[in-house]
C-alpha cells in the first residue's frame, strides 16, 4: 500500500486488486450513502423538519458550496496522493450520512449536509481524475459506462432493502441513515488498506489550470451544473410535494431508475464510442429540454402521476449520457492537466448550484412550472454549445471554430 506502483505493472496484481477493479470498487462505495441518504432527504426534511420549498433549496445551496471550492483539491494533492484523498473523502461522506438523524433541524442539516458534501464533491473531482488517467481513450467510454450500471446496482441494492423493509420492520430515518453511511465508511477504509498507491505514467499539473482552448468543455459544465440542480433539487421534491408520495414509494420510482440505468449505462457507453460525443451529447441536450417542457406541463395543464414518473425515469437515463462529456475532455486534455481541470470544472459546475437551488426555491413557491421552464432553456443553450463539439475531438481541434482561427495547442 505505501509503495508506488506504475500503472504498466499494475497487470502483473491480481485482478481484484488492480486499478480497475478499484475503479468499480469505488463506484460500488460513494452510492451507497450518498443514495440511501437522498432516497430519505426529501420524506425526512418534510416530515421531521417541516421544510417547504424555500429551506430545501437553502439546503441544497449549502450542499453545492464544497462543489464550488472543489477547485481545493489542487492545494490537497501537493501533500496526499489523490487516491488517498478519494479514500480519507469516501469516509466523511459516509460518517456524516450515518449521523443525519440526529440533526433534525435546518441548522442541524444545514452543518451536516456541509460536511458529508465535502467529502462528495472532493471524492468525485479526485474519481474522475482517476478514471481519465487511467483508462486507455479507446476502451473509456465503455468502462465509463459499465461504472455508471455498477453504481446503479448499488444504488438499486439500497433502494430495494428500503422498499423491501421500510414498513415491514417499521424502520426509522436513524437506522438506514447508519447502516448506509457506515457500510460506505467501511468500504472505503478497505480500499485504502488492500489496494497499492498507483502511478499514472504521466505526473499531473498540481496548480490552477485555466487554458482558453477548453472554453467550451467550460462552458458545457456549466451549464450542466445549473440544469443539473433543477432535477436533483425540485424533481423528487415535486413527487413528494404534489402527489404525496411516501418513502417507499418515492424509493420504488428510484429503483425502477437504477434498473433501467444498469441495462442501459453499458449500451449508452457503447454508443459513445460508435456516435462520438458530439452526437450522444445533442441527443442528450434535446432530450432533456423536452423532458423539462413536460414537466411544466405537469403544473401547467395538470398532467397526472403516471407522466410525472416516466418523465422522471427518462430524465434519469438521459443523464447517464454525461459520460460523454468526459470523454470529450480527455480527447483534447493534455494528460498532466486532467487532475486540476477535474477541480477547475467540478467549481464551474457548481457556480450557479451555489446560488440556484434558494433562488429557484422562492420562485417554486410563486410558480413550480416556471422552475422546469427554466431548465428547459437551460437545455436548449446546452444543445446549442454541443454542435461546437468536432466530429472528432483532439488536442488542435477542441470545437468546430477551431479551423476558424488557427492556433497551437497550449
Amino acid at each position: 500500500m505505501l509503495k508506488p506502483m506504475p500503472l504498466s505493472e499494475a497487470q502483473s496484481l491480481p485482478f481484484w486488486r488492480r486499478p480497475v477493479t478499484l475503479l468499480f470498487m469505488m463506484a460500488l462505495t460513494m452510492p451507497i450513502a450518498f443514495n440511501g441518504w437522498s432516497a430519505l432527504l426529501n420524506n425526512f426534511v418534510i416530515e421531521v423538519a417541516n421544510f417547504d420549498g424555500a429551506d430545501i433549496g437553502l439546503l441544497h445551496t449549502v450542499r453545492e458550496i464544497p462543489g464550488f471550492l472543489a477547485i481545493g483539491v489542487i492545494a490537497v494533492i501537493i501533500f496526499v496522493r489523490e487516491q488517498v484523498l478519494a479514500m480519507i473523502s469516501l469516509m466523511m461522506l459516509g460518517v456524516a450520512t450515518a449521523v443525519t438523524a440526529w440533526f433534525p433541524s435546518l441548522g442541524g442539516l444545514l452543518f451536516v449536509t456541509l460536511f458529508s458534501s465535502i467529502g462528495f464533491h472532493y471524492y468525485e473531482t479526485v474519481n474522475q481524475s482517476l478514471q481519465l488517467q487511467w483508462l486507455p481513450k479507446d476502451r473509456a467510454p465503455q468502462v465509463l459506462g459499465w461504472l455508471v450500471a455498477m453504481g446503479s446496482a448499488a444504488t438499486a441494492v439500497v433502494y430495494g432493502l428500503i422498499v423491501l423493509t421500510w414498513d415491514r420492520f417499521d424502520l426509522s430515518y436513524n437506522t438506514v441513515f447508519m447502516a448506509a453511511g457506515g457500510v460506505t465508511a467501511l468500504l472505503a477504509l478497505f480500499c485504502l488498506l488492500a489496494y497499492p498507491q498507483f502511478d499514472a505514467p504521466t505526473p499531473q499539473t498540481k496548480k490552477l489550470v485555466l487554458r482558453k482552448r477548453y472554453w467550451l468543455y467550460y462552458a458545457l459544465q456549466f451549464m450542466a451544473g445549473a440544469r443539473r440542480q433543477i432535477f436533483v433539487v425540485f424533481a423528487g421534491f415535486m413527487m413528494v410535494e404534489k402527489f404525496g408520495f411516501e418513502v417507499h414509494e418515492l424509493t420504488s420510482l428510484y429503483l425502477i431508475n437504477l434498473v433501467i440505468n444498469m441495462a442501459a449505462a453499458p449500451m449508452l457507453g457503447k454508443a459513445v464510442a460508435v456516435f462520438g460525443e458530439r452526437r450522444t451529447l445533442i441527443f442528450e441536450y434535446a432530450g432533456l429540454a423536452i423532458v423539462f417542457a413536460a414537466y411544466g406541463g405537469i403544473y401547467w395543464f395538470g398532467w397526472g402521476v403516471v407522466l410525472a414518473a416516466i418523465l422522471y425515469v427518462i430524465d434519469h437515463v438521459l443523464f447517464a449520457l454525461a459520460l460523454a462529456l468526459k470523454t470529450y475532455f480527455q480527447k483534447i486534455a493534455d494528460p498532466a492537466d486532467i487532475a486540476p481541470t477535474a477541480a477547475v470544472a467540478f467549481t464551474i459546475n457548481h457556480i450557479a448550484a451555489v446560488f440556484l437551488p434558494a433562488l429557484l426555491g422562492l420562485l417554486w413557491v410563486v410558480s413550480p412550472g416556471a422552475v422546469f421552464a427554466l431548465a428547459a432553456a437551460m437545455a436548449m443553450v446546452s444543445l446549442l454549445l454541443s454542435l461546437l463539439i468536432p466530429r472528432h475531438p483532439e488536442p488542435g481541434n477542441e470545437t468546430i471554430l477551431t479551423k476558424y482561427a488557427p492556433a497551437p495547442a497550449e
